[in-house]
């Protein structure tokens, strides 16, 4: 055979299969034709564009981006060139398609269609908040000698005088001993804060076992609807096909309240306040281990999404820092927590807010032995 008619071949093969072929890519495609409308999408395009694959070619690409936007610009100069264009960190979110979209755009021209144009786009979001999220581990580590250092400069003192504060209680005239109570009250206060610092400083394994989060998210909802969101409603949206999780249950209950919690405070008092929770497997994410070249799959996602008025822009690339808190009494160490269990579980956690949609994600690795029992599951409530 030729190497013209194996061309051919490959050409006429891509034809007929090329939605399948490209519906498996992660990253969004769209063929644009030469008057501009959208002719073809894969999958991935239809979610990141937020629309339809009917709805897509009725429009030409200029109605999904801003007036003037750079990609307008890349798609005339791959059809002036005839070669390919890279462009990268273009923001091209607009009402249409949600704001900010941050993308690597990858532009190139169709050799038997003049001036048709093939784009690729890869979200940058993922990787730079992978990297915030190595930092926040890093930043988390940190505070691990200090609670040491707390644990043991601090707390002996404060006993100290929490009970000389309880024996002058008993000597003073009865209006002074609101001042003692006050000193007790603050006293107990800051034990409590060192206690959670002391978290930290637990490098012991984590006992883990195969878990199915479902009965860990049901669990929390009845402590959310019997306790401090009970007048929040919560939405389940699960997957019940998802594999279970190799993990510590009571550091997952903790880690879920803790978001769930955050999120009912974000919405306060707002009666049309919802908090939706959402399991989902997305199989395309993978994180490459440092100091090795292993590459570890994290599957599983776990959302935590309020209507709350949503995170200050300037606080989002810290939410997981140790100290960083919107809360007027908050000590900022509860995310910093939440990172830490997370990343000693070997997962990602991150976070996407704007105003009315605050969306806390977690990734993690899913337990591959189908010959050990999940723990926690039910006869009628199995991730098979």
């Amino acid at each position: 055979m030729t190497p013209q008619a194996m061309a051919e071949g490959r050409t006429a093969a891509l034809a007929s299969d090329g939605p399948t072929i490209l519906d498996a890519l992660p990253h969004p495609v769209l063929l644009v034709a030469p008057d501009g409308v959208i002719e073809s999408a894969n999958m991935a395009a239809e979610i990141f564009m937020r629309s339809s694959i009917a709805f897509l070619r009725r429009h030409p690409i200029s109605d999904f981006v801003p007036f003037g936007s750079p990609l307008l610009t890349l798609i005339e100069q791959v059809r002036e060139r005839g070669a390919p264009v890279n462009e990268y960190k273009v923001d091209i979110g607009s009402p249409r398609i949600g704001a900010p979209k941050i993308v690597d755009i990858n532009a190139a021209p169709v050799s038997d269609r003049p001036g048709a144009v093939v784009l690729m786009f890869q979200e940058r979001t993922m990787a730079e908040k992978i990297d915030r999220q190595l930092t926040s581990r890093g930043a988390a580590r940190t505070v691990t000698g200090l609670a040491a250092m707390l644990a043991h400069e601090i707390k002996n003192p404060l006993s100290g005088i929490r009970g000389a504060a309880q024996l002058l209680e008993q000597s003073v005239p009865d209006e002074d001993r609101a001042l003692t109570r006050l000193i007790t009250d603050e006293t107990d206060r800051i034990v409590k804060l060192v206690d959670r610092m002391e978290v930290f400083s637990d490098e012991r394994p984590i006992e883990r076992e195969p878990v199915n989060i479902h009965v860990v998210l049901d669990h929390v909802k009845r402590l959310a609807d019997s306790g401090f969101a009970r007048n929040i409603r919560i939405i389940e949206e699960y997957d019940p096909s998802l594999p279970p999780v190799y993990a510590n249950k009571d550091q997952l209950i903790q880690i879920f309240l803790n978001l769930i919690k955050n999120a009912s405070e974000a919405i306060g008092d707002d009666p049309d306040g919802e908090i939706r929770i959402t399991t989902a497997f997305r199989p395309g994410v993978r994180l490459s281990v440092p100091g090795t070249e292993q590459k570890v799959s994290l599957p599983l996602e776990f959302c935590v999404q309020d209507n709350g008025p949503g995170v200050p822009e300037d606080l989002l690339p810290h939410m997981f820092e140790p100290f960083i808190t919107t809360k007027t009494n908050g000590s900022g160490l509860g995310l910093a927590l939440v990172a830490k269990i997370i990343g000693d579980h070997g997962g990602v956690i991150e976070c996407d807010s704007q105003p009315r949609k605050t969306v806390f994600r977690i990734l993690m690795p899913a337990y591959t032995d189908p010959d050990t029992p999940v723990s926690g599951t039910s006869s009628t409530d199995r991730n098979d």
